[in-house]
């Protein structure tokens, strides 16, 4: 009986060793397939990779060109030049323009008409002792912003003019052509000017023309004898102006414009007595 059960025990220890001997087996035969099957695959996906790789992809950056916005010729056509125009545009070139002078001279008068009709006098910006107003216009396809900053003529305004001036790509030094303390008050204000800025293009500007021209033929040539030197002293040029009559007003602005960015344009000389005298 024990010898039945030794050799019954035998042959299941022999089926049970040659079960896992083929167990083994197997997973030894499904572990080498994997692993060829891994790398295989590996090799396909560099094939790909390289075949790929040949034909580069290129992004282009778009320019502003590109864009869907309307030509400079439209833009300039819609966009109105005597009035205010608010606008956050990074090509937008801002300058900043400062009047200085005593008071009741035109400094006022003389930037309302620059800028526009009566309405814009509602859109100016005022503190105390100075007023600030704005104006964009286009310039051979650029938007110019033109800031002005109208300083305040008595004395308490003097406070201002490091501000007013400070960044001023221009400053109007301006006299009442019928007050010749006014002319000689020109001195003061370019003195405090620049001490602030000694950069900016300065201009010697005369208001009220049309009075101007009522005075004795004596005492206008005396003015401006007077006014030329000081534009001389100043190495500034000389405009005699009317706001009322818009005499040079335009053409000061656009002499600026024209010293700022090199454009082709020149102011002709004039020094004839009775004739609003431009002088450089």
């Amino acid at each position: 009986m024990a010898r039945s059960i030794r050799e019954a025990i035998a042959k299941m220890t022999q089926l049970v060793c040659r079960k896992i001997v083929h167990i083994n087996f197997r997973w030894s035969v499904l572990d080498r397939v994997s692993i060829i099957r891994e790398f295989f695959r590996f090799i396909w996906d560099k094939i790909l990779v390289c075949s790929v790789g040949r034909q580069r992809i290129r992004y282009r950056r778009l320019t502003r060109g590109e864009s869907s916005s309307p030509p400079p010729e439209a833009i300039e056509a819609a966009l109105p030049t005597t009035s205010s125009y608010e606008c956050t545009d990074e090509d937008l070139v801002r300058l900043k323009i400062s009047l200085l002078g005593d008071c009741q001279i035109g400094k006022t008068s003389f930037m309302i008409k620059y800028v526009g009709d009566e309405q814009e006098e509602q859109r100016c910006l005022e503190m105390t002792g100075v007023s600030l107003m704005d104006k964009t216009l286009m310039v051979q396809g650029a938007r110019i912003s033109c800031s002005l900053w109208d300083v305040g003529g008595d004395r308490s305004s003097l406070d201002h003019v490091p501000i007013a001036c400070k960044d001023a790509v221009a400053i109007l030094f301006m006299f009442d052509l019928t007050s010749r303390c006014t002319l000689n008050s020109v001195v003061g204000w370019y003195s405090e000017a620049r001490k602030w800025n000694q950069t900016a293009i300065p201009i010697l500007i005369g208001t009220k023309f049309d009075d101007f021209v009522r005075l004795p033929p004596d005492l206008q040539w005396t003015i401006i004898t007077q006014a030329r030197a000081y534009a001389k002293a100043m190495k500034a040029t000389l405009f005699f102006s009317s706001a009322t009559h818009n005499i040079n007003v335009n053409k000061i602005f656009k002499f600026i414009l024209a010293k700022l960015f090199n454009l082709p344009w020149k102011v002709e000389r004039n020094l004839n007595i009775g004739e609003p005298i431009i002088d450089y």
